[in-house]
């Protein structure tokens, strides 16, 4: 059992050094961009089916989009001004959770907690 442990230990370790910091947040940045996406059409779909013609939903399309673009920007500067040296490094590995994180947590929340602010306000001022 001793021998098993230590080779998948081994493997692991040597997946860990294999692995491009670079490719995998570009990926996760691609996959939170289709998610963010998604979430925003269908959360202020139901945003845009508020009785009267009030322009609150089309404003939140408009932040939504300008908020999400220079942050996933800012995330893939970070991540692609890295030497492929820097970019094997398996020490910045806890780096990269940090951000894909941030990332996951940004693309998520962003459309749900944008949507809401502008449905409340919508309901305080209508």
């Amino acid at each position: 059992m001793d021998a098993m442990a230590q080779t998948v230990s081994i493997r692991k370790d040597a997946e860990l050094r294999s692995v491009d910091w670079r490719r995998k947040m570009s990926d996760h940045i691609a996959y939170a961009l289709l998610t963010y996406t998604a979430l925003q059409i269908f959360v202020t779909i139901g945003a845009l089916k508020t009785k009267g013609t009030s322009l609150l939903p089309y404003l939140a399309l408009i932040i939504l989009v300008g908020a999400i673009i220079p942050a996933c920007r800012r995330f893939e500067r970070r991540w692609t001004s890295l030497t492929a040296e820097q970019a094997l490094d398996p020490s910045i590995e806890r780096r990269f959770r940090k951000d894909r994180l941030a990332l996951w947590l940004l693309a998520i929340g962003l459309p749900f907690a944008l949507t809401a602010l502008f449905k409340g306000l919508a309901l305080a001022f209508g």
